[in-house]
């Protein structure tokens, strides 16, 4: 610390007080450079100087300026109520229209500080607010400027963003007065009209089909207008894709408003009469999306908008179960596959401003789901961030019955964001000007920094959970006061009634006009038909997939394998991966064997140059779980990272891959949206382990599985779950292969088990192939761990240039003498080829046969039909399984192999026996185990199974 100069007071002799030290160490700083501390107190000391000479006040007689000494500590006081102006002012903010939450108004009152006016007048303004729009002259204006601004209709929480340069510039835009839009007479009219058309939308609804839920957005009517504003601004600011996932809460008036749904295709729905001739531009849209169908507050939209210079905008709201929160994972996949340009190698080229993720949240949803948390945290990291969401919570302060104080431990619905540094905007939903207001600062944030930004749109529900719901049975004093609050439309009404924007006359006519469009098309929709339609899929989805040529010629095998190999001179790769890679320089050869690891790289490399774009993410994707894969290289001396794949002279489109957050649920999520949105693009999903997919059921059970069934979706996303029971215990071992077999129906996905590279190669190759058709499907893949590297499953050169995808394998060197079979084995993935290693030890082999099912659903029929009419002596059937006999294949199995068995021949189950658990957590048991299951299938006449 500086001393003081000739003619200063000395430190003792100056202010007292317990921050002294600190402000004099913060001018020594500000001295040293003025940008180094906080505006505030930059303005302090350029209008006064050091802290140990004399200030100066206004003298309240004349207003004029006359020298004065001002204690530190008043300054310092005032500072500090300025602060927590800023930081707490939202405490005293009017942000609940039903004003049943207490304004903490305490906290800011002069006593609290040691403050008296008299301090404030004696303050310069410019210490407190050098941002604001009119003059001020003192403290004590600026103090009352202050609580004007952070107290009102907009309530502001941004203290906990780190970034100061995001900080400072939301200060200046709140501070400066920036957000207080002034709307011309036309714009306030059409802002009412929007107001007047949700209100009577939703009433339409209410008396015309009685008893029916809707899930209305009353209380909530303002977001409308809020969304209009957010895609107007993202629309101005380079916007042409928006895509918007929200639950079940207005999501009728956001179709019907927004998105532009005729009101006579919602209205069709709730009849359940046809939809399809309504409005013949539109498309099939509706509840007649897919072919089992969706309640119609769950189905989504997809528009083409062109405005007046002919811009066109791709607007879409994304289908949604009722599992509320998982489709802000999707919605953000949608968005990132809008950005990306695929057409060329290497990664993506990324366009963040071109596209915009609006999530609309509950606000017993937003703290109360995990999911929103694992979809906030992607928001930031290079795989999957979408140049920020502009997130709302649609906030009831309900949820169903539940009230705030029971659903969340924290004071706001949006107080999770805070740990992202996400800015928060509280706005009062009966301030329906606030609310456009809030809308163009979010869309400014975002648009300059590039990241998220929340509007808690503050409002109340009108009716119960849904319109068949007595509110007034759980919460009598809440509904009380709703039933005594006018809407926000007639708050606005008379605002500009009393404005002399219109007459009431006028306002009933707008009103007429409105609900004489809505009874008009009404009007418009069919009768209900009588008979009810087969609800069965589309003929190509129920056909088998195509015959389709996946092999590739060795020689361009070979070129791209010369390239894979290939890396700068000055780039050192660690010695022991430098010697795994070298042995694939003759693995192409006649002779040479093509791991699991090589299979999987050839195939990417021949799909990109077939111009199929690749993205593959998963937590230890570009290694691999199990070091496998080493798609991106690193440099051991510098760090530096290198992909041949990026650079292959033959790549016709790019690749992406990323290591993912440990996220199941939302990366799942995340990849089913980019794949969703771009369906040419070839998207793979790896979990670490298989069953740690277990964290992302609903996004298989809902989107996934149902998706096409219920919206008409269509996905070709590949899931590859590490799977096969290595003694690692319970959840190492199983992918939960029984889970997806339970779902699988109506060729809604393809699963398969498989047991050599080159099958891998083939079926990856086919899955790329089909990705434009109509018999598209998701591909799930029990992916080996151990098999990686076992020498017994590698492939050779010919099984990838002249080979195919095949669903059953037949064991090699078996089955001579067809008439001497009286066992056939099935069995699939590792526990297979753990049989074909046990032939060794199996003298007499003339009397079974083996056949690998390498996808198990479709279900091989015809082809196992085929070997079983081969075998005149056949008597028994064995399917053999690692799983317990509750899990894995044999439940989806046994009836189908008992039906192709026709009475005739004997089914009988090898396996552990039904278990809780999946497997054993002592390797030493497992071991034993496994022997007995390989035993019993080998044991001649089976007496049933175990």
């Amino acid at each position: 610390m500086k001393k003081p100069k000739n003619g200063e007071k000395s430190y003792a002799e100056g202010f007292h007080g317990p921050n002294l030290g600190y402000v004099i160490e913060l001018y020594e700083a500000y001295l040293e450079n003025p940008e180094s501390v906080d505006p505030e107190m930059k303005a302090y000391f350029e209008l006064t100087g050091s802290p140990l000479k004399e200030s100066i006040q206004p003298n309240k007689a004349n207003k004029q300026m006359v020298p004065t000494t001002v204690p530190l500590e008043k300054t310092l006081a005032a500072i500090r109520l300025a602060d927590n102006i800023r930081t707490y002012g939202h405490l005293a903010a009017t942000i609940h229209p039903l004003k049943d939450q207490k304004r903490e108004t305490e906290l800011f009152e002069l006593t609290n500080y040691g403050l008296v006016e008299e301090d404030l007048y004696a303050i310069p303004a410019g210490v407190i607010c050098t941002d604001a729009n009119i003059p001020l002259r003192n403290a004590f204006e600026a103090i009352d400027y202050l609580k004007k601004i952070y107290m009102d209709s907009i309530a502001f929480e941004f203290h906990h963003v780190y970034d100061s340069s995001e900080k400072n510039w939301l200060r200046k835009k709140v501070e400066s007065g920036s957000l207080n839009i002034s709307l011309q007479k036309e714009e306030k009219t059409k802002l009412l009209k929007r107001l007047t058309e949700v209100e009577e939308f939703e009433k339409f609804l209410h008396r015309t089909f009685v008893g029916q839920k809707r899930f209305s957005i009353e209380g909530l009517d303002a977001m409308v207008p809020l969304l209009d504003e957010i895609v107007a601004e993202s629309v101005s600011n380079g916007a042409r894709t928006i895509n918007i996932g929200m639950a079940h809460r207005g999501r009728l008036n956001v179709l019907a408003h927004v998105l532009g749904k005729p009101y006579e295709m919602i209205f069709a729905e709730f009849q359940h009469a046809p939809n399809k001739e309504l409005v013949p531009s539109e498309g099939s849209i509706g509840i007649s999306y897919g072919w089992t169908g969706d309640v119609k507050y769950h189905l989504g939209l997809d528009k083409q908008i062109k405005d007046e210079n002919t811009t066109v905008t791709r607007l879409t709201l994304a289908n949604n179960p009722s599992h509320l929160e998982f489709v802000g994972s999707v919605v953000e996949g949608y968005t990132r596959a809008a950005q990306d340009d695929r057409s060329s190698k290497g990664y993506p080229k990324e366009n963040l401003s071109s596209a915009l993720s609006i999530i609309i949240h509950g606000d017993a949803a937003f703290p109360g789901q995990g999911i929103v948390a694992e979809t906030l945290n992607l928001g930031q990291l290079k795989g999957y961030n979408t140049g920020g969401s502009l997130h709302i919570i649609a906030n009831n302060t309900i949820g169903f019955t539940t009230e705030s104080k029971d659903s969340r431990s924290t004071r706001y619905a949006s107080d999770l964001a805070k740990g992202y540094e996400i800015p928060i905007l509280h706005v009062n939903a009966d301030e329906p000007e606030s609310c456009l207001a809030a809308a163009r600062l979010a869309c400014e944030y975002r648009a300059k920094f590039q990241k998220d930004i929340l509007i808690d749109l503050i409002g109340y529900r009108r009716f119960g959970h849904n319109e068949m719901d007595e509110p007034m049975t759980t919460n009598p004093l809440m509904y009380k006061i709703i039933n005594e609050h006018p809407t926000v439309k007639t708050f606005y009404k008379e605002k500009l009634i009393k404005q002399s924007i219109l007459t009431s006359a006028e306002a009933a006519e707008l009103e007429e006009m409105i609900v004489t469009k809505l009874k008009a098309a009404n009007n418009k929709v069919p009768k209900r038909k009588n008979e009810i339609e087969q609800l069965n899929p589309p003929v190509l989805v129920e056909k088998p997939l195509p015959k389709i040529r996946t092999s590739v010629p060795i020689e361009t095998l070979r070129k791209i394998n010369q390239e894979l190999l290939k890396w700068p001179e000055n780039f050192t790769i660690f010695n022991k991966l430098d010697k795994i890679l070298n042995r694939r320089m003759n693995a192409l050869k006649e002779d040479g064997r093509i791991d699991w690891g090589l299979a999987e790289t050839l195939a990417f490399a021949s799909i990109i140059a077939d111009g199929v774009p690749i993205r593959l993410t998963g937590q230890d994707s570009e290694r691999g779980t199990f070091a496998h894969r080493n798609i991106v290289l690193h440099d051991s001396i510098t760090g530096e990272s290198y992909s041949p794949l990026h650079l292959l002279s033959s790549a016709k489109a790019s690749f992406a891959v990323h290591n993912s957050p440990l996220s199941e649920a939302a990366v799942l999520g995340f990849e089913y949206g980019y794949n969703v949105f771009s369906p040419e693009t070839l998207v793979l999903w790896e979990a670490q382990f298989g069953d740690f997919a277990n964290s992302a059921q609903v996004i298989f059970d809902q989107f996934i599985a149902a998706g096409r069934a219920k919206w008409g979706q269509k996905s070709g996303l590949v899931m590859l779950l590490p799977h096969g029971y290595e003694g690692q215990g319970p959840e190492h071992s199983s992918a939960r292969l029984e889970r997806f077999l339970t779902l699988a129906a109506e060729n809604n996905w393809t699963i398969a088990n498989l047991t050599t590279p080159a099958q891998y190669f083939h079926i990856l190759r086919r899955q790329a192939a089909i990705l434009k058709g109509e018999e598209v499907r998701p591909l799930v893949i029990m992916s080996p761990k151990s098999l990686l590297r076992n020498p017994l499953v590698a492939s050779n050169s010919l099984d990838l240039s002249e080979g195919e995808f095949q669903s059953i394998i037949e064991q090699p060197g078996l089955a001579q003498k067809s008439d001497q079979v009286t066992r056939l084995i099935l069995a699939s993935g590792k526990m297979a080829m753990d049989l074909a290693d046990h032939l060794k030890h199996v003298n007499d082999q003339e009397w079974f046969h083996i056949v690998r099912v390498e996808e198990i659903y479709p279900f091989p029929e015809e082809q196992i039909t085929n070997i079983i009419n081969r075998f005149p002596n056949l008597k028994e059937m064995v399917w053999v399984q690692e799983e317990p006999k509750n899990m894995g294949s044999w439940n989806f199995v046994e009836p189908r192999l008992k039906l192709l068995a026709k009475d005739k021949l004997e089914v009988i189950y090898s396996g552990r026996r039904r278990r809780s658990s999946p497997s054993e957590g002592d390797p030493n048991v497992h071991k034993k185990e496994q022997a007995r299951i390989i035993e019993f299938a080998f044991a001649e006449m089976q007496e049933g199974g175990n």
